[in-house]
């Protein structure tokens, strides 16, 4: 009721780097419910959001994420 603090929720997806790469923007974001990483690509002439894998196609996990919601 009245004083009570909402928890803060955090929003779904996080950016984990932005490096700028000449006249591309290029963004990591992390899905905060399980982890997985995307890589979002965007420039004058397009853009793209792909999921990262590793060598063998999986996933590419982010495991601070993946840690913090098997704590919860």
């Amino acid at each position: 009721m009245f004083g009570e603090k909402k928890k803060k929720e955090e929003p779904r997806f996080v950016e984990t780097m932005v490096p700028n790469e000449g006249g591309c923007f290029t963004r990591i974001l992390v899905d905060t419910e399980n982890g997985i990483q995307y890589l979002f690509v965007d420039s004058s002439e397009g853009g793209g959001l792909t999921v990262m894998v590793d060598e063998d196609g999986k996933p590419l996990i982010n495991e601070a994420y993946r840690r913090k919601k098997e704590k919860e």
